[in-house]
């Protein structure tokens, strides 16, 4: 069955969609055990839900080349969300997933270097505008509230930003080479692994309450893989990068049901420019995979 790209873009929206959802849980968690307990906790239960997918759906274990790109891109993801949760428990959460959007910009040229893709013209704008949107967002907080620790939080979600374009880049690679129970599996496997390293003088047991947020975020961050996973199977990483930029209409909800937190005139605005370079770099036709992802 021929998969559209716009059908591809959708599922990618839906994956977005449960990942702020998640994103929600873990803001909570990071705030009453640290991102560090929130995100080890919830790679465990993560991995005990998804051994059995792996055992019933997957395809058996991969060959080392296709094993080497499932751990680096992993490394890569389980950075970036410990970083992105440590700053998202300092700083609103609105604005916390604001500064996530300049991964998708560095994406777009990573996925030109090391994928072989073409960036088009209508992309390249598609995602100005959409950044465009982020800035002026981001005036709207020029008064720098929330102090150092604020701003220390910020830093450390641009930082996780670069780690998440280079998963991001590698998703597409992967997600050529296996299902999205496969990467489901070796996304929790290494984040088990990465985190498990300080667990022996860093780790604390949650009571119960917070075990059942924690398998709640397990789950939410299990959905949202395997959609991304099948959207980056079906369509160029250019062209769903820009779906990042949707996470910020979530956030903005959930932020404010469950943070309590305003929201600005600023924030409305910079959100339909968001969204409005999201639909555009949807648009158009796809271009064929490069031959270096058929020959990886």
């Amino acid at each position: 069955m021929t998969v559209t790209p716009s059908a591809a873009y959708a599922v990618a929206m839906i994956g977005i969609a449960t990942f702020s959802c998640m994103d929600a849980f873990m803001k909570g968690l990071s705030i009453e055990i640290g991102a560090y307990n929130a995100m080890l906790w919830r790679s465990i239960i993560g991995l005990a839900m998804s051994i059995p997918m792996f055992a019933i759906w997957g395809k058996g274990w991969p060959g080392r080349s296709t094993a080497i790109i499932h751990l680096k891109r992993s490394v890569a993801a389980g950075i970036s969300v410990l970083l992105f949760f440590w700053g998202l428990a300092r700083v609103p959460m609105a604005e916390g997933v604001t500064l996530t959007f300049l991964s998708p910009i560095i994406a777009l040229f990573l996925a030109a270097l090391m994928l072989g893709e073409q960036i088009r013209r209508r992309t390249i704008g598609a995602s100005l505008l959409a950044f465009a949107g982020v800035g002026v967002i981001l005036s709207g907080r020029a008064g720098g509230e929330g102090g150092p620790d604020a701003l220390h939080g910020a830093f450390a979600i641009i930082v996780a930003g670069m780690f998440y374009a280079y998963n991001l880049v590698l998703l597409r690679r992967s997600a050529l080479l296996a299902g999205p129970v496969e990467i489901t599996f070796f996304t929790n496997l290494v984040f088990v692994g990465l985190y498990g390293i300080a667990a022996p003088v860093a780790a604390t047991v949650p009571d119960a309450g917070q075990v059942l947020r924690l398998s709640a975020a397990a789950g939410l961050a299990i959905i949202s893989s395997l959609a991304l996973a099948w959207a980056y199977a079906h369509a160029e990483a250019q062209r769903l990068v820009t779906v990042e930029y949707t996470a910020f209409v979530w956030a903005t909800i959930l932020s404010a049901i469950v943070f309590g937190e305003r929201l600005l005139p600023l924030t409305v605005a910079g959100a339909v420019l968001i969204i409005a370079g999201s639909i555009i770099a949807a648009r158009g036709r796809a271009a064929p995979a490069p031959a270096t992802e058929a020959a990886a």
